[in-house]
């Protein structure tokens, strides 16, 4: 593949963690701007060269970082504006509420042994009390007078942890004209519960929300399963896809009047994956619960299902442990075999699988994915065309500060596994550390823009910039 070098133009500094990079036209005006929106709950845009609050909902986000040292995987997670947002002004916010904290689903961190069933079937029992907090998505209104205000809730969520929550996880179809809901596996690792794999589980799938839709109760009730809503809400929703671990969120390019979509699922230990398809046949969510009423298995011919928990990309889902006889070696346990051989045949392969460990002098070990947008602008013209993707850090045992990646790949008509080529970045970060957490795109996706921050703790507040990628 061809080496491309690219530059980082900053274009504003100094703020809270960055998870979602949008562009979009305010009602009224005529210009596309950058939207940002930080974990901790601000959302800002840049116009005429200076960074302005469009949205500060701090008060409604749960206190982040106190529990974890730091860490977390909750807070402002997803933003979508409508198609007609320049005239109708809706536009919708997933996040983790504010005094939802709850012990969680297990009392400690999980990993199965299959030497022990026990592990392998485990049950979340006590929903209403064991779980960590609860994720809302609403739809909100921009008023012309420029003040903002909350509309409606379409879901609340309740999760069983604190990570795999999603990133960028609020995403319109140009296909359906539907609002796109992408959720994580509920976190701890492994799936403990296989939330992924159970048609009845929100967790684990990509879903679509019909909007135009007024439901006659704007506050749903705070759920875990889809039989747990009421009907009219459960005429709004269908699932185009299930065995999604984490993701980052969906993205959709335009070939010859058809979409191809993409999505980026982070691995556990071995893997990072991104899957692209352009035929599918979602299931109404009322098909799912008819169906299980009935302890009979839906038709899923068309639907899409990414593997996990029994497949991590590529690869069967393995254990990791250093050998007892070498320890300077690993053994590779696979964690769920019945799992991995019962999805072989029903899994979507990934376009592109990189690795935690590769010792190619043109590759790079890998963390966790953070993005994934298709590039169609003529500036980087080795890039066009292709599917650009962000890694959070090279895992490559160096010593500080940390680099973030950001690589390429191309998608082929014969949909074969992939390789991808590093891009190279010609910025000097300093003795900063520069994590490349979100990767956004503008309207027509001939922009790239990247959301870089000098920790992984989002309670390390103001280490975040934005830059704008450039030939």
């Amino acid at each position: 593949m061809v080496k491309v070098k690219v530059h980082l133009q900053p274009l504003v500094g100094n703020i809270n963690l960055p998870t979602v990079l949008k562009t979009a036209i305010l009602p009224g005006d005529k210009t596309e701007r950058l939207f940002i929106a930080t974990q901790v709950g601000e959302i800002f845009y840049i116009g005429d060269g200076v960074i302005e609050t469009f949205l500060d909902i701090r008060p409604r986000i749960l206190e982040l970082g106190s529990s974890s040292g730091g860490y977390d995987e909750r807070g402002l997670l997803g933003l979508a504006f409508h198609p007609d947002f320049n005239k109708n002004g809706l536009f919708y916010l997933h996040y983790s509420v504010a005094g939802t904290q709850g012990p969680g689903a297990l009392p400690s961190s999980f990993k199965p042994d299959p030497c022990d069933p026990a592990t392998l079937n485990l049950k979340w029992t006590n929903r209403e009390t064991q779980y960590n907090h609860i994720d809302t998505v609403e739809e909100w209104f921009f008023q012309s007078n420029a003040q903002t205000q909350k509309r409606r809730t379409l879901l609340s969520i309740r999760r069983p942890y604190l990570n795999h929550n999603g990133v960028n996880s609020l995403n319109f179809s140009p296909e359906t004209g539907k609002l796109v809901l992408t959720t994580g596996d509920g976190g701890a690792g492994y799936d403990p519960f296989n939330l992924s794999q159970d048609d009845m589980e929100i967790a684990g799938k990509i879903i679509e929300i019909d909007v135009t839709v007024n439901t006659s109760n704007d506050n749903p009730p705070v759920i875990t399963r889809f039989q747990e809503l009421p009907v009219p809400f459960q005429e709004t929703l269908t699932v185009i896809a299930k065995g999604v671990r984490n993701i980052t969120g969906i993205s959709f390019q335009k070939f010859n009047n058809q979409f191809v979509k993409y999505v980026g699922n982070v691995g556990q230990d071995l893997v990072e994956s991104i899957f692209s398809f352009v035929d599918y046949k979602p299931i109404p969510v009322t098909k799912l619960i008819q169906s299980s009423m009935m302890n009979a298995e839906p038709e899923q011919e068309g639907f899409i299902n990414f593997g996990w928990r029994g497949w991590e990309g590529a690869l069967p889902t393995s254990i990791i442990s250093n050998c007892s006889a070498n320890p300077a070696l690993n053994e590779k346990v696979m964690a769920y075999y019945d799992e991995t051989i019962a999805t072989s045949v029903k899994r979507l392969p990934p376009l592109i699988s990189y690795f935690h460990q590769d010792p190619r002098p043109d590759k790079f070990g890998a963390t966790a994915l953070t993005g994934v947008q298709p590039y169609r602008g003529n500036e980087i013209p080795d890039l066009t065309g292709s599917v650009v993707f962000t890694d959070l850090a090279r895992n490559e045992g160096a010593p500080p500060p940390v680099r973030g990646a950001f690589a390429y790949t191309r998608v082929n008509a014969d949909c074969k596994l992939q390789d991808f080529s590093v891009i190279e970045i010609d910025y000097d970060f300093g003795s900063k550390s520069a994590y490349f957490v979100s990767l956004g795109t503008n309207l027509n996706q001939t922009r790239l823009y990247l959301g870089v921050y000098g920790s992984v703790k989002v309670a390390d507040h103001y280490q975040g910039t934005v830059f704008e990628i450039i030939p």
